[in-house]
């Protein structure tokens, strides 16, 4: 079982994102700030879940958490910042967002750049250590791949309702049959000589 808290003095928030290696769309954020007495036996990094594992646990963090927000950031500005300041911005977006200020957070990851003056600490693979990251994996992962769906209503031969917007074979081939679309981050190595289609 999970952590639940870093620390036990400060009210604690974990952020996590998903999107980062994604080649089209936005990176979403979210943070989260649960109870003292919160536990759970199957919540953990949105990764190691399945999908209606995922979307079952969305409501009941929704439901039990102290606050939460879900914050984005776009692909136009994912190419004037780069991917890295996008993920910090993403998540300083979502901890600006929450209805009560974290006195603390957890970031999963080894970088941050500092939110406000707020203490944080950064964690390796902490989606899989603290309750609040693997939360906040759990919203970020789902609320995007919500928005992903809804794209791919507009552009279903990237079939992002799969792959949403990673680089799989497939998608990589339909950028090479269709070209990019207008949500594609073209600062990404979105073709790949490896697979052998040029």
């Amino acid at each position: 079982m999970l952590l639940p808290f870093f620390q036990h003095d400060l009210m604690e928030a974990g952020c996590d994102e998903a999107g980062r290696g994604c080649l089209a769309g936005p990176i979403f954020a979210a943070a989260v700030i649960l109870p003292r007495n919160f536990s759970h036996d199957v919540l953990t990094d949105s990764k190691q879940l399945s999908e209606k594992e995922r979307y079952a646990l969305r409501v009941y963090i929704e439901r039990e958490a102290i606050a939460f927000a879900v914050a984005q950031v776009d692909h136009e500005e994912i190419d004037r910042i780069n991917i890295l300041n996008a993920s910090f911005l993403a998540m300083h977006k979502a901890l600006k967002m929450l209805n009560i200020k974290p006195e603390f957070i957890l970031i999963d990851g080894n970088r941050f750049k500092p939110y406000q003056k707020v203490p944080h600490e950064c964690i390796i693979q902490g989606d899989g250590k603290y309750f609040s990251i693997a939360a906040a994996s759990i919203l970020a992962k789902t609320y995007r791949d919500d928005y992903m769906r809804k794209l791919s209503e507009k552009h279903p031969q990237y079939e992002w309702s799969s792959n949403k917007g990673y680089p799989t074979v497939k998608h990589r081939e339909a950028v090479i049959a269709y070209g990019i679309s207008p949500y594609h981050r073209k600062t990404f190595r979105i073709t790949n000589p490896q697979l052998g289609l040029f």
